[in-house]
C-alpha cells in the first residue's frame, strides 16, 4: 500500500478492510475468533478491540507463510474441535451468505477441507484450483510455482476454507517450505489431506467479486468501486432514489427510508440515518446525523446533526457537531452552526456563524450576524428567545441573552441582555468628516471621483438657480411631481 497504515486498516465506506471481514464473520456466531496479526500488530490489534472485543489477536512473528500463520493461531486453542473457518483480512467484499454456505456444504459434504473458489478471466496473482479428471480438487499451485499449463487454469483459490480441526492440526505440521518463497503454504494442506484419502472439496464462489484481495490502493479502489454498487442497488430495491449511483457515496452504516432522494455528487457516512421524503444533495458530505422527514439539503457539509422534519439546509452551509434544527429550520447559504439548537421555524438565512447558542421558535437572525461565543479563553452560551429579530451584522458578545419578541438594530454590537419586546441598539452615531477626502488623499481617483461629483451639483444648483427647477428628459415628472 505504500503508507504508514497496516493494509487492514485502510478505510472502505465506513470500515476498514479488516472490519468488514470481521462483520461478514459475526453472523456466523463463531464460538472463537482469532486475528493473525504481524506488520502494526499494535494498531491493528487496537483497532480489533473496537470493532470485535470477542476476537483475539495472535501474534506471528515471523511471516513464515500462512502455513504458518494457521498454525500460530490454533496453538491458542489447543485442544478446541470442530469447523475452523479461514478468511482473509483483505477480502472486503465477502459476505455472510457466502461464507455460511461454504460452511453448510463442507459439512454436509463430511470433508476435511473444503475451499472457496472462483473463476477469474485474468486469474494473474492468485493460486489455481487442480483438478482430476472427475472435478475433484487435486490441490492448489501458487502461481509462482505454477508451470504453464497450470497458469492457463482461471479457477483460482480465494484464500478462504473451511477445516475439520481433527484433520488440519496434524497436517499442518507436515508442512514444508520448499517452494519459490521458501514459506509454509496453507495450500499445500489440500494435497497432504488427499494423500491421506480425506474428503477436499470446493465450492465457487456466487460472485467472482467477492474474494477479490486489496494489495495495492488500485484495488482498494475497484473493491470500493463494487461496494459502492452493491450498496446503492441495495437502497434503490428499497425504495430510494438515487439519481447517480456512479457518483454517491454510501457508507455501510447509512440507514435510509423509503421515497427518500439522494442528488449526484453526495457522501452519506458513518451512523447517518435519513428519512422518508428527505433530499439529499447535490454536493453534500453528511457524516453520522439525523435527517428527518421531507427535509431539503444541498451542496452543504453535516457531521453530527440533528435536522428535524420539513427543515432546510444550504446551499453552503456547514452544521457542526451538536447542531439540531427543530421542524421547519431553515439554515441558508454560506452559515456555519455549531453546538446550536434552532428552534420551530426560525432561520439563519445567509452569511453568519452561531455558535454555542439556543435559539426559540419563530427568529429570525440576520445575514452576517455573528454570535461570539468564545473570549480567548472558555466558550460562553447566547440565548435568543421566541419571535425574535436579530438585525443583519449583529454581534452578540456572548454570554448574553435576548427576550422573546425583541429586536436588534442591524449593525449593533450586543453585550447586555435585551428583554423581552425591546429594542437594543449599540452601536455609535454616524457623522460625515466635510472634505476628508480632498485633504488627506489628494490625486486619488476617489478624488477626481469627489471633485467631478462636487462640479455636478454645483452646475444643478446653479440651473436651479436660473430656470427655477431641473428637468430631466429622461426622468420624467409624474403627476405629483415627484420623479
Amino acid at each position: 500500500m505504500r503508507s504508514k497504515t497496516p493494509k487492514v486498516l485502510h478505510m472502505m465506506l465506513g470500515r476498514t478492510l479488516l472490519g468488514h471481514v470481521v462483520a461478514a464473520v459475526e453472523p456466523l456466531a463463531p464460538e472463537q475468533s482469532l486475528v493473525v496479526v504481524g506488520h502494526g500488530r499494535e494498531a491493528v490489534s487496537a483497532h480489533l478491540s473496537r470493532v470485535a472485543p470477542s476476537a483475539t489477536a495472535v501474534v506471528q512473528d515471523q511471516q513464515l507463510g500462512t502455513g504458518h500463520a494457521v498454525r500460530t493461531a490454533l496453538a491458542q486453542c489447543p485442544d478446541t474441535e470442530g469447523t475452523c473457518l479461514v478468511v482473509c483480512a483483505d477480502t472486503p467484499l465477502l459476505t455472510a451468505d457466502t461464507l455460511s454456505a461454504l460452511v453448510t456444504a463442507h459439512q454436509s459434504q463430511g470433508a476435511a477441507a473444503t475451499v472457496l473458489t472462483a473463476w477469474l478471466a485474468d486469474p494473474t496473482g492468485y493460486g489455481r484450483v487442480i483438478r482430476d479428471a472427475h472435478g475433484g480438487v487435486v490441490a492448489i499451485v501458487e502461481q509462482a510455482d505454477a508451470d504453464v499449463e497450470q497458469q492457463r487454469v482461471n479457477e483460482i483459490n480465494s484464500g478462504i476454507y473451511a477445516f475439520e480441526l481433527t484433520q488440519l492440526r496434524p497436517v499442518l505440521a507436515d508442512l514444508s517450505t520448499d517452494n519459490k518463497q521458501g514459506e509454509e503454504y496453507l495450500t499445500d494442506v489440500l494435497a497432504l489431506l488427499r494423500t491421506q484419502g480425506a474428503t477436499v472439496s470446493a465450492r465457487e464462489a456466487p460472485d467472482p467479486g467477492e474474494v477479490l484481495g486489496v494489495n495495492d490502493r488500485v484495488q482498494l479502489a475497484q473493491a470500493r468501486d463494487i461496494m459502492r454498487t452493491r450498496i446503492n442497488e441495495h437502497w434503490m430495491r428499497k425504495g430510494v432514489s438515487i439519481i447517480d449511483p456512479s457518483s454517491t457515496m454510501i457508507g455501510v452504516d447509512v440507514r435510509l427510508e423509503a421515497d427518500s432522494t439522494v442528488h449526484p455528487w453526495t457522501l452519506l457516512e458513518g451512523k447517518t440515518t435519513v428519512a422518508t421524503g428527505a433530499e439529499i444533495g447535490p454536493g453534500c458530505q453528511v457524516m453520522d446525523s439525523e435527517i428527518g422527514r421531507d427535509v431539503r439539503v444541498k451542496y452543504s457539509t453535516l457531521d453530527s446533526a440533528f435536522v428535524g422534519d420539513n427543515a432546510s439546509v444550504g446551499p453552503y452551509a456547514y452544521l457542526r457537531p451538536g447542531t439540531t434544527l427543530a421542524k421547519g429550520a431553515r439554515v441558508g447559504t454560506f452559515v456555519e452552526v455549531k453546538n446550536t439548537n434552532v428552534g420551530k421555524g426560525s432561520k439563519v438565512p445567509h452569511l453568519s456563524y452561531v455558535g454555542d447558542a439556543d435559539i426559540g421558535d419563530d427568529s429570525n437572525i440576520g445575514a452576517a450576524t455573528v454570535v461570539v461565543n468564545y473570549d480567548g479563553v472558555a466558550k460562553h452560551r447566547t440565548v435568543i428567545g421566541d419571535a425574535v429579530r436579530i438585525g443583519s451584522d449583529t454581534m452578540l458578545i456572548a454570554p448574553v441573552e435576548v427576550g422573546d419578541g425583541a429586536y436588534t438594530a442591524a449593525g449593533s454590537v450586543i453585550t447586555d441582555d435585551v428583554p423581552p419586546g425591546e429594542m437594543a441598539v449599540g452601536r455609535a452615531r454616524q457623522r460625515n468628516i466635510a472634505g476628508w477626502v480632498a485633504r488627506k488623499r489628494p490625486g486619488t481617483v476617489s478624488d477626481e471621483a469627489a471633485k467631478k461629483a462636487s462640479a455636478r451639483d454645483e452646475s444643478a444648483n446653479a440651473g436651479e438657480d436660473e430656470g427655477g427647477e431641473s428637468v430631466h428628459p429622461s426622468s420624467p415628472r409624474d403627476p405629483e411631481g415627484t420623479r
